[in-house]
């Protein structure tokens, strides 16, 4: 119990520090261009719709919401203005969405840019992510950020992507795993729960296999899931291995497996409530998916091959994860496999090369006699983990938090 005592300390102590992941904050636009005329279909996700709300009040109004979208997207014809046809008027959308129309006629149909600021001084890593349909048949994907707000409604020529060489493909990978906080916290969580090298391989081949079979399936639009849902899973998925290195080494794991279990229900009810993103049959899932897996592991004499299994569900996530970032380009579709084949080899590379790097680093650290006992070194680090994952799923499940 003393163990278990002083992982909380350092929980409530780790906390207040953690380094903040990019909030995720996206709206979309699918913008259809006949000749002079532009017609704008705005959709913006009721989350991101609520940070305009008035002082006092938690939902805006149409009438707001439409105001502010009329300040802040503009059309362009051959360097001029184009003028707003009419005021911007809310459609009917799901639910979870507020979706708003807007017209422009052009006095030229030639030089068409369609510019937005929308959101960025809200969230400076927003991202609008935009569809133009042309007279001509083009379907092109732009997407707006903070750096670039002004994106052509023309073809402008190949993919970047298009004539890139596999080894382009390859270091596209690399860079995910080395630019990717979470990922690089989850690979961390599989050492820690690794003793062996034979356990390193197993949940290492699990999370390979998972994330190849979703990224491949979601960059094929076979399977489309939502962005926000898979970016607190994954934040999920990294408290959760911490949580197994606690339950496993504080023999606490009926305690562990209650409070996971418990925080995930009350984030159900909350739901419920009206707060949060994620579905609330997503959220008792989860649940009781981790309390079994906590308790599982808990109890399983060598856990290695549940691990395979647990980190290929794992994996299966974080693939989304991966493909949410690759769906940002203007891939191109000649060349999927390609592209498959070569980003996942990168992430391999990238993985392995942490997984090498960190395990040369404890060999290097305990030949100068300067290692901690490992116990140590595991409880703060799975205390830790617990702490960043917990963080970045709850801002990422009430990111008007």
């Amino acid at each position: 119990m003393r163990r278990l005592a002083l992982l909380l300390a350092v929980l409530v102590g780790a906390c207040p520090h953690l380094a903040h992941a990019h909030t995720k904050s996206e709206t979309y636009i699918v913008a259809q261009v006949f000749g002079s005329t532009v017609h704008v279909t705005f959709t913006v996700p009721v989350v991101e719709a609520n940070r305009l709300a008035a002082p006092g009040s938690s939902v805006p109004t149409d009438e707001r919401v439409a105001g502010y979208l009329a300040e802040h997207f503009h059309v362009a014809g051959a360097g001029e203005p184009c003028k707003p046809v009419g005021a911007v008027r809310a459609g009917a959308a799901t639910p979870q969405f507020r979706r708003f129309e807007l017209d422009f006629a052009c006095r030229q149909p030639r030089g068409i840019e369609l510019t937005s600021t929308a959101f960025f001084e809200l969230v400076p890593t927003h991202i609008t992510l935009a569809q133009i349909e042309t007279d001509s048949g083009d379907l092109i994907e732009q997407i707006f950020t903070a750096d670039h707000r002004t994106v052509a409604a023309s073809a402008g020529g190949a993919s970047e992507l298009e004539s890139a060489s596999f080894l382009k493909y390859v270091e596209l990978g690399i860079m995910h795993i080395f630019t990717g906080v979470d990922h690089m916290s989850f690979l961390l969580g599989l050492v820690l729960i690794s003793r062996r090298l034979r356990d390193l391989a197993f949940v290492v081949t699990g999370f390979t296999l998972g994330h190849s079979v979703t990224l491949a399936l979601a960059v094929t639009g076979i399977i489309r899931p939502h962005a926000e849902f898979i970016d607190a899973l994954i934040a999920l998925t990294i408290a959760l291995i911490g949580a197994e290195n606690i339950a496993v080494v504080t023999r606490r794991p009926r305690v562990v497996a209650a409070g996971v279990g418990t925080a995930l229900l009350a984030t159900a009810v909350a739901h419920v409530a009206g707060f949060g993103v994620l579905p609330t049959a997503l959220l008792l899932g989860a649940g009781l998916f981790s309390a079994s897996y906590l308790m599982m592991s808990g109890y399983v004499h060598d856990a290695a091959r549940l691990r395979l299994v647990v980190t290929l569900i794992f994996g299966l996530i974080h693939g989304f994860g991966f493909a949410s970032d690759l769906l940002q380009m203007r891939l191109p579709a000649g060349r999927l496999a390609q592209l498959l084949v070569g980003f996942n080899l990168g992430v391999e590379v990238g993985q392995l090369t942490l997984v090498i790097a960190l395990l040369a680093l404890v060999w290097l650290l305990a030949r100068l006699r300067l290692s901690l006992p490992r116990p140590i070194v595991v409880d703060v680090a799975s205390a830790g983990l617990v702490c960043v994952g917990t963080f970045w799923f709850v801002t990422r499940s009430f990111p008007v938090l």
